[in-house]
This record gives C-alpha cells, sequence and structure tokens, in this order.
C-alpha cells in the first residue's frame, strides 16, 4: 500500500471541481497531502465543501487559473476547447481523465466499486452507511451527498477513512468503470441510458461483462436476466438475496429494497456479517435528491428525485403512491437531448402513473440541439405523456417561473408533488416552498 508521501510532492488542479464525482477526487487528494486547486462555472454545494477543505477553486474557466507545474484531471465532459485544458496542453503539462486518478485511489485498499444503470448511488450509499454503522472507517466516493458522513453530521460525498476498504461509484457513463480492479463488484442492474456513449444494449452488456471479469466476485440483482454473464470460471456470483426477511428500511420503494440487497450481499462477500448489515440499514437516511422530502406547502409534501431515465421515475412515483396522496404530482425535467429524443415515449408512459403531471423543458448538460438533436425538446415528452394520461392534467411548462406559478395553486393538501430530474429541477420544489411559507 502506498503512502502519504506518495502524494505530498503532487500538485494537482481540478477542471470542473465542483461536480460529484471531481469534487471528491479532490478532497481525499488534498487530504492525502498534494496541493489542489480547481475551477467550475457555477456554485454548488459540492464547491462549497471543497473550500470549506481549504482548497483554492476559481469561479469560471480561464487559462490564468492553472498553475504551471500541475497534473490537469478532467472529466468526460469537459470539451476540447476549454480555455484552461488548451493552455495545459500548450504547456505540455500532464493531463489525467478523472477515473485514472480513481482508479490511482481505489488501488490503495480494497475495493468494492458499485455499478450499474439505476441504484448505483444509493447502493453504495448504503454500503459506507452499513460500514459505518459496523465500526468500520472505509474510504469512499459518492456521487451523491449522503447525511451524516461529514464532520459534525453533516453531508459528504468522498472521504478517506481508516480502515483497508474503498468505496467506489462506478460510472458506466463514458465507459470509465473499466479502469477499476474491484474485489467485489456490484451490478444493480443494466439498462440502456448514454445513447450518445453506447451504441447498443448489446454493446454495453460486453462492457459490463468485462467489469464483473476484473472482479474477485460479483454481486447481481436477485430478479432481472443476467444470462450474458454466465460462464465466468473466475467469478464467484451472489443472488443479493440474504439478510433478514424485513429490512426495515426508512426509505420508501421496492427499488429501495433491492438496493439494500446488493449493499448486503456485496458485504456479505467482503466478510460481513447479512445480519448485522440488515440492521445497520434501518437507520440509512437516504441520499441528497433521491426521494428526498424537501418540506411541506399547505399541507401538501414537496419531494425530489434525481430520476431521469424512465424506469427510475417509475420506480420514484410507485414508490411516492405508497404513500397515498390526495394527488401525486410530478414535475419532469428531461436530462439530455440525446435521451430525450430517445427515450420520449417510454418517459410519457412511466410520467403517466401521476395525476398530474409537469414537463420542463430539456436541461442540456454538455449537449447542444443540433445535427440529429436540432428540433428536440421536453414537448416531445409532454405530448408523450399526454398520449398516456387518459385524460389527467398534463403541462408543458418550458421554463421554471412558469411551473411555479402554475403549480402553487395546485397544492392545497394532501398531494405530494415530486420534482424528477438530473438537471435543476429541485429548484421548482425548493421556490414552492420558499413563496408558500414552507
Amino acid at each position: 500500500m502506498s503512502g502519504r508521501g506518495d502524494w505530498a510532492g503532487r500538485q494537482l488542479h481540478f477542471i470542473a471541481i465542483g461536480g460529484a464525482g471531481m469534487s471528491g477526487l479532490a478532497l481525499v487528494s488534498a487530504r492525502l497531502g498534494a496541493t489542489v486547486s480547481g475551477s467550475d462555472r457555477a456554485e454548488s454545494s459540492y464547491l462549497k465543501r471543497v473550500r470549506a477543505a481549504g482548497i483554492q477553486a476559481a469561479l469560471g474557466h480561464d487559462p490564468g487559473n492553472v498553475p504551471d507545474h500541475a497534473e490537469i484531471v478532467v472529466s468526460t465532459a469537459i470539451a476540447d476547447d476549454n480555455p484552461e485544458l488548451q493552455v495545459a496542453r500548450e504547456r505540455g503539462q500532464k493531463v489525467l481523465h478523472r477515473s485514472e486518478l480513481l482508479t490511482e485511489l481505489c488501488d490503495l485498499k480494497d475495493l468494492i466499486a458499485v455499478a450499474g444503470t439505476h441504484g448505483k448511488t444509493t447502493t453504495t450509499a448504503m454500503v459506507i452507511w452499513a460500514l459505518r454503522e459496523l465500526g468500520e472507517d472505509p474510504a469512499f466516493f459518492l456521487g451523491g451527498e449522503l447525511p451524516g458522513l461529514g464532520d459534525d453530521s453533516e453531508p459528504a460525498n468522498a472521504g478517506w477513512g481508516s480502515s483497508d476498504w474503498v468505496i467506489a461509484e462506478a460510472d458506466e457513463s463514458d465507459a470509465s468503470f473499466l479502469r477499476l480492479h474491484p474485489d467485489v463488484a456490484v451490478i444493480t442492474n443494466l439498462e440502456m441510458d448514454h445513447h450518445s456513449r453506447w451504441g447498443s444494449l448489446a454493446e454495453l452488456t460486453r462492457a459490463f461483462r468485462e467489469f464483473a471479469a476484473s472482479a474477485a466476485s460479483v454481486v447481481i440483482p436477485a430478479e432481472g436476466s443476467f444470462d450474458a454473464f454466465a460462464g465466468g470460471e473466475a467469478v464467484r456470483f451472489h443472488d443479493a438475496a440474504p439478510g433478514p426477511a424485513e429490512l426495515g428500511l426508512a426509505v420508501p420503494g421496492r427499488h429501495n429494497e433491492l438496493n439494500a440487497r446488493a449493499a448486503i450481499g456485496a458485504l456479505e462477500l467482503a466478510g460481513f456479517d447479512a445480519e448485522r448489515v440488515g440492521r445497520a440499514l434501518a437507520s440509512f437516511p437516504g441520499v441528497r435528491r433521491r426521494l428526498e422530502l424537501k418540506g411541506n406547502r399547505s399541507g401538501a409534501r414537496i419531494y425530489d428525485d434525481y430520476a431521469h431515465h424512465p424506469t427510475e421515475v417509475r420506480a420514484a412515483l410507485e414508490a411516492l403512491r405508497g404513500l397515498s396522496p390526495s394527488r401525486l404530482i410530478a414535475v419532469f425535467q428531461p436530462h439530455l437531448y440525446s435521451r430525450t429524443k430517445a427515450m420520449a415515449a417510454e418517459f410519457g408512459g412511466a410520467l403517466a402513473l401521476a395525476d398530474e403531471v409537469a414537463v420542463l423543458d430539456v436541461y442540456p448538460a454538455r449537449e447542444e440541439p443540433v445535427g440529429d438533436l436540432e428540433g428536440v425538446s421536453g414537448i416531445l415528452v409532454a405530448n408523450a405523456t399526454a398520449d398516456r394520461a387518459g385524460g389527467r392534467p398534463v403541462w408543458w411548462l418550458p421554463r421554471e417561473d412558469a411551473a411555479v406559478a402554475a403549480l402553487g395553486p395546485a397544492l392545497t393538501g394532501g398531494e405530494v408533488l415530486v420534482t424528477l430530474g438530473a438537471g435543476d429541477v429541485y429548484r421548482v420544489g425548493e421556490r414552492l416552498l420558499e413563496e408558500g411559507g414552507g
């Protein structure tokens, strides 16, 4: 195992340091002794956490932000014309993809890596939470914020603990999960999502098979077909089914039960008692932006969820339906033009589970509506939802202001309203609470 001395002489500059994954890598690198700096285009809770750790993080991308001799850390989202990346390349500075740095860090300990199309953030967080409850102090890299992990029980997305374990969320969106060398791999499920990277389900399946083959043992869900992974003699599969019959989770939904059983299976393979892990998960508080209760307005409960795939939208709405609201109102913001174009009909079918639906315009993230994506907008999803809604109200509200103005009067008591999407749709719920005194 490498010591801290390997890091004390390093200088790392993170372009887009305020992302969930990048900020975690920056925090841990600084914790191990590296000199860390970075920049991002917008404020965020992650950026505040980085600055609170004493890391210099500039707002805006500018060549002047880049230290002369630093290694440059980038994600797939950083374009070649980024001014900081350009000046670093002109100087001949070393450029690392974030997955290279993650692999370097994870190789220092025994790794549990959690991959899958849906549920990987929550499942990763459950593994971390259970280990903490069992008295372990794992290192971790999480693509979200889990309350109670940071100093003074604040939320955290990364840490470098004293135990021999590191728990990491493994990202398939850009194939970077294939760099990792897990001792235990978890595959929560497998479904097409990132259409700009994967040309077909067969191609994606081959990548997950390669990920599984890199591990000493693999946890797969008890439900669903994983025939594509049969025959791996060096891989021991686990059906993720052990543990107490009644998990007693505080977080709602059948999907969270499956996430918990995957977490139990992973830790059992790592040598921990399944019953004790199951009991530890009873206090799991949930990850921010995963069925997170934001507050109450006029007797209506407002939730937020990161769901940005039809399967995730359906799971969130089914879980909230279990709360027996007088009406279930879904506010959905599509994420990425490519995903919206490919899955508009599927989104419509999932959103039709709600009693009332509002659809915002697409959150573009790294994409532009050009070429094959020209003309794509959220109205594709709104129309698809209306086709499936059986006459129930469907609103096309492209902008945040319009959504807040239209939905406020709909909250009179007993409703559950949930904002859904990986962009900034959560702001609709927050403004409804602010303006309603919630």
